[in-house]
């Protein structure tokens, strides 16, 4: 009998004769590896990039939006139809349950000037809880407080793109800025939060609520806002918030059981959740994609394999007659599949990390390789060589040693 030493060293002697056929045998493999390591490092990015922007966008909010107005039986979109007030806000901050801040919000885009720089921006009139809502942190200056809602103040906020654009290296604290033509004077600065896709959530400034009513936008509707953040204190309390929220609404608009709400309420949780969602599939559908490559690389193996059985006929004959049983040559055979598809994949595996790091470089996608991918493209290029590689080896342990001598 033959030790399991003595086969692996032949199997190793018998690809090492072979080289070109070997490499050639592992090509599909490699391909197929490197493909399941760019395509998992672009499925994990996606994901990582997906959840960074839902920290960014903050946990547990409600968005409250002024129902769609209708003209001619055509809807003009949410938000249309000014229905929500400073005093709904009040009324949600002080009545409903497990809320623990809210924010009122107007926005318009304006155009910013300072000296001979301008910049064209949202300008968002709301309140201090806003930046708490929302996860916007100061880098230096104050806030909004209490006096500058109640008197009206001409004060603002800059995101960080827009205080780099208007001043550059200058310290804007103190400076005053014009919001479509009206002066303001910067107090604060916001950090760097950095983009959610294509939305770069540092391009903004903002104003107090009551100052951009009464200043800034103007309004057939005085008092109203475009929408309401809420934040509740545990993702549990939003089922029930929601409920109240409903309620305190359709009291305070009088609406009767009969009439549909002039409002609509979008929960940030079920809006991340399906974000999550498409996420996963779209990783699960690259990582598909990427395995049809390692499929395809496993029957070049099986032909490959197929190919040397048929032209080793007379050397498996020999071994067999020598003392050699039907187990030891299928051993053999499957350990040169296996050890190709290895070989394969751990070049798949560099060939891969370099394609993923070059898709890092000239893209703007966010690539995460894991040592997870790596050990599952490793362990499924390896059983790829095992299964496909099984029958070529069968079928060399059937040859009989007498019909294996006797071929030519």
């Amino acid at each position: 009998m033959i030790d399991f030493k003595s086969i692996v060293k032949m199997a190793l002697v018998s690809l090492k004769v072979n080289k070109l056929r070997s490499g050639l045998t592992s090509l599909g493999i490699i391909i197929g590896v490197s493909a399941v390591i760019i395509m998992l490092a672009v499925g994990t990015g996606t994901r990582t990039k997906i959840t960074q922007d839902m920290e960014a966008m903050g946990s547990n909010i409600f968005t409250i939006r002024s129902a769609a107005a209708k003209t001619g039986g055509v809807s003009m979109g949410s938000g249309s139809r000014p229905t929500l007030t400073l005093k709904d806000a009040e009324a949600i901050q002080k009545n409903a349950t497990g809320v623990i801040s809210v924010a009122p919000v107007s926005s318009e885009t304006k155009q910013l000037t300072y000296g001979n720089s301008n910049w064209s921006t949202t300008v968002y009139g709301t309140t201090s809880a806003y930046f708490y809502i929302k996860s916007y942190d100061l880098d230096y200056g104050r806030k909004f407080i209490k006096e500058d809602i109640r008197n009206s103040a001409k004060v603002t906020v800059l995101g960080a793109t827009v205080a780099k654009e208007l001043f550059g290296d200058l310290d804007p604290i103190d400076k005053v800025i014009r919001v479509g033509g009206a002066p303001f004077k910067v107090v604060g600065v916001l950090k760097t939060k950095g983009q959610s896709g294509p939305m770069d959530n540092d391009d903004l400034i903002f104003i107090p609520i009551t100052t951009a009513q009464k200043k800034v936008f103007g309004t057939d509707f005085p008092g109203t806002v475009k929408m309401i953040l809420v934040k509740t204190a545990t993702a549990e309390d939003m089922t029930q918030a929601e409920k109240d929220i409903t309620e305190i609404l359709r009291m305070k608009h009088h609406i009767t059981k009969n009439q549909i709400d002039d409002f609509s309420i979008r929960n940030s949780a079920d809006f991340q959740e399906r974000l999550k969602s498409s996420a996963q599939t779209f990783a699960v559908l690259l990582f598909s994609i990427a395995s049809v490559s390692l499929i395809v690389g496993g029957i070049g193996i099986m032909n490959i394999m197929l190919v040397s059985v048929t032209e080793r006929t007379k050397e498996i004959g020999i071994r067999m007659a020598i003392g050699a049983k039907a187990s030891d040559i299928r051993l053999q055979f499957l350990i040169e599949s296996f050890i190709l598809s290895i070989l394969g994949g751990i070049i798949g595996v560099v060939i891969g990390i370099v394609g993923a790091k070059a898709v890092d470089i000239f893209s703007n996608m966010t690539i995460v390789i894991s040592l997870f991918s790596i050990v599952l493209s490793l362990g499924f290029s390896g059983l790829i060589g095992i299964a496909f590689g099984y029958y070529p080896a069968y079928k060399a342990s059937l040859l009989k040693p007498i019909d294996a001598l006797r071929y030519e």
